[in-house]
Protein backbone atom coordinates (compact mmCIF):
# COMPACT_ATOMS: atom_id res chain seq x y z
CA UNK A 1 0.00 0.00 0.00
CA UNK A 2 2.73 2.54 0.76
CA UNK A 3 4.40 1.85 -2.67
CA UNK A 4 0.98 2.95 -4.21
CA UNK A 5 0.76 6.21 -2.15
CA UNK A 6 2.93 8.38 -4.44
CA UNK A 7 1.07 7.00 -7.49
CA UNK A 8 -2.05 8.41 -5.74
CA UNK A 9 -0.55 11.69 -4.55
CA UNK A 10 0.07 12.45 -8.33
CA UNK A 11 -3.04 11.37 -9.65
CA UNK A 12 -5.26 13.46 -7.12
CA UNK A 13 -4.71 17.36 -8.51
CA UNK A 14 -7.62 18.79 -8.58
CA UNK A 15 -7.88 22.54 -9.85
CA UNK A 16 -10.96 24.76 -8.24
CA UNK A 17 -11.50 28.40 -8.44
CA UNK A 18 -9.75 28.70 -4.97
CA UNK A 19 -6.22 26.96 -6.11
CA UNK A 20 -5.09 28.34 -9.07
CA UNK A 21 -1.61 26.03 -8.59
CA UNK A 22 -3.59 23.12 -9.13
CA UNK A 23 -3.12 20.92 -5.88
CA UNK A 24 -6.27 21.03 -3.63
CA UNK A 25 -7.78 18.34 -3.37
CA UNK A 26 -11.61 17.70 -2.42
CA UNK A 27 -12.12 16.09 1.03
CA UNK A 28 -12.24 12.00 0.61
CA UNK A 29 -13.05 9.27 3.14
CA UNK A 30 -11.09 6.21 3.06
CA UNK A 31 -12.78 3.62 4.90
CA UNK A 32 -9.69 0.60 5.50
CA UNK A 33 -11.38 -2.60 6.16
CA UNK A 34 -9.72 -6.02 7.18
CA UNK A 35 -10.94 -9.00 4.60
CA UNK A 36 -9.55 -12.79 5.23
CA UNK A 37 -9.75 -13.21 2.03
CA UNK A 38 -9.63 -10.57 -0.59
CA UNK A 39 -10.76 -11.90 -3.49
CA UNK A 40 -13.87 -13.42 -2.35
CA UNK A 41 -14.64 -9.80 -0.70
CA UNK A 42 -14.40 -8.23 -4.50
CA UNK A 43 -16.55 -11.04 -5.55
CA UNK A 44 -19.26 -10.20 -2.77
CA UNK A 45 -19.16 -6.07 -3.17
CA UNK A 46 -19.28 -6.69 -7.32
CA UNK A 47 -22.65 -8.66 -6.91
CA UNK A 48 -23.72 -5.47 -4.95
CA UNK A 49 -22.50 -3.06 -7.83
CA UNK A 50 -19.83 -1.40 -6.58
CA UNK A 51 -16.33 -1.06 -8.89
CA UNK A 52 -12.65 -1.41 -7.90
CA UNK A 53 -9.70 1.33 -9.26
CA UNK A 54 -7.20 -0.85 -10.18
CA UNK A 55 -4.68 1.59 -9.60
CA UNK A 56 -4.93 0.92 -5.60
CA UNK A 57 -4.74 -2.71 -6.13
CA UNK A 58 -2.55 -5.15 -5.38
CA UNK A 59 -2.49 -8.90 -3.23
CA UNK A 60 -3.07 -7.49 -0.37
CA UNK A 61 -5.52 -4.28 -0.47
CA UNK A 62 -8.40 -2.90 -3.41
CA UNK A 63 -10.00 0.26 -4.12
CA UNK A 64 -13.51 -0.38 -3.93
CA UNK A 65 -15.31 3.23 -5.29
CA UNK A 66 -18.21 3.93 -3.34
CA UNK A 67 -18.52 7.42 -4.92
CA UNK A 68 -16.52 10.39 -6.13
CA UNK A 69 -15.29 11.06 -2.82
CA UNK A 70 -16.22 7.63 -0.81
CA UNK A 71 -13.90 4.53 -0.59
CA UNK A 72 -13.34 1.30 1.09
CA UNK A 73 -9.98 0.06 1.12
CA UNK A 74 -10.13 -3.93 1.48
CA UNK A 75 -6.63 -5.34 3.03
CA UNK A 76 -5.63 -8.44 3.63
CA UNK A 77 -5.34 -8.75 7.42
CA UNK A 78 -1.62 -9.26 7.22
CA UNK A 79 -1.86 -5.56 5.48
CA UNK A 80 -4.45 -4.29 7.84
CA UNK A 81 -2.39 -5.76 10.93
CA UNK A 82 0.92 -3.25 9.14
CA UNK A 83 -1.20 0.27 10.29
CA UNK A 84 -1.99 -0.87 13.28
CA UNK A 85 -0.45 -1.90 16.54
CA UNK A 86 -4.18 -3.23 17.65
CA UNK A 87 -5.48 -6.40 17.01
CA UNK A 88 -8.05 -6.92 14.65
CA UNK A 89 -11.57 -6.96 16.33
CA UNK A 90 -13.73 -10.06 16.20
CA UNK A 91 -16.87 -9.23 13.86
CA UNK A 92 -18.51 -12.45 15.65
CA UNK A 93 -18.32 -10.98 19.01
CA UNK A 94 -17.56 -7.26 18.58
CA UNK A 95 -18.84 -4.32 16.20
CA UNK A 96 -16.00 -2.36 15.38
CA UNK A 97 -17.70 0.18 13.22
CA UNK A 98 -21.27 0.89 11.62
CA UNK A 99 -20.49 2.05 8.02
CA UNK A 100 -23.65 3.89 6.76
CA UNK A 101 -24.24 4.79 3.50
CA UNK A 102 -27.42 6.73 1.87
CA UNK A 103 -29.29 5.62 -1.15
CA UNK A 104 -31.93 7.33 -3.43
CA UNK A 105 -34.91 5.90 -2.70
CA UNK A 106 -36.29 2.87 -0.31
CA UNK A 107 -36.45 0.08 -2.85
CA UNK A 108 -32.62 1.25 -3.36
CA UNK A 109 -32.52 -0.04 0.24
CA UNK A 110 -33.82 -3.29 -0.39
CA UNK A 111 -32.37 -3.65 -3.01
CA UNK A 112 -28.67 -3.93 -1.83
CA UNK A 113 -29.83 -5.86 1.32
CA UNK A 114 -30.82 -8.53 -1.21
CA UNK A 115 -27.96 -8.58 -3.49
CA UNK A 116 -25.68 -8.67 0.06
CA UNK A 117 -28.11 -11.68 1.02
CA UNK A 118 -27.56 -13.43 -2.64
CA UNK A 119 -23.71 -12.99 -2.46
CA UNK A 120 -23.27 -14.60 0.95
CA UNK A 121 -24.14 -11.77 3.50
CA UNK A 122 -26.40 -11.87 6.36
CA UNK A 123 -29.01 -9.52 8.31
CA UNK A 124 -28.21 -8.31 11.31
CA UNK A 125 -31.74 -6.74 12.64
CA UNK A 126 -35.42 -6.16 10.79
CA UNK A 127 -35.98 -2.89 8.46
CA UNK A 128 -36.41 0.41 10.23
CA UNK A 129 -39.51 2.53 9.08
CA UNK A 130 -40.14 5.75 10.73
CA UNK A 131 -42.41 7.07 7.97
CA UNK A 132 -39.61 9.94 6.29
CA UNK A 133 -36.98 7.53 6.53
CA UNK A 134 -36.19 3.99 6.08
CA UNK A 135 -33.05 2.06 6.69
CA UNK A 136 -31.80 -1.35 6.73
CA UNK A 137 -28.18 -3.62 6.32
CA UNK A 138 -26.57 -6.20 6.30
CA UNK A 139 -22.96 -7.92 7.31
CA UNK A 140 -20.48 -8.57 4.51
CA UNK A 141 -18.49 -11.91 4.39
CA UNK A 142 -15.57 -10.60 7.57
CA UNK A 143 -18.95 -9.44 9.31
CA UNK A 144 -18.42 -5.44 8.67
CA UNK A 145 -21.74 -3.73 9.13
CA UNK A 146 -23.42 -1.97 6.46
CA UNK A 147 -26.38 -0.23 7.36
CA UNK A 148 -28.15 1.64 4.28
CA UNK A 149 -30.64 4.75 4.67
CA UNK A 150 -33.20 6.64 2.62
CA UNK A 151 -34.80 9.66 3.37
CA UNK A 152 -37.71 11.65 2.21
CA UNK A 153 -35.88 14.78 0.90
CA UNK A 154 -38.53 17.23 2.19
CA UNK A 155 -38.06 15.92 5.44
CA UNK A 156 -34.66 17.91 5.86
CA UNK A 157 -35.13 20.69 4.03
CA UNK A 158 -35.53 23.72 5.63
Amino acid sequence: MRALLPRFRRTCVYRDAANDKGNAMPQMIFVNLPVKDLDRSVTFFTALGFSFNPQFTDETATCMVISDTIFAMLLTHEKFASFSPKPIADTSQAIEVLTCLSRESRADVDAMVAAALAAGGTTYKEPQDYGFMYGHGFQDLDGHVWELMWMDPSAVQG
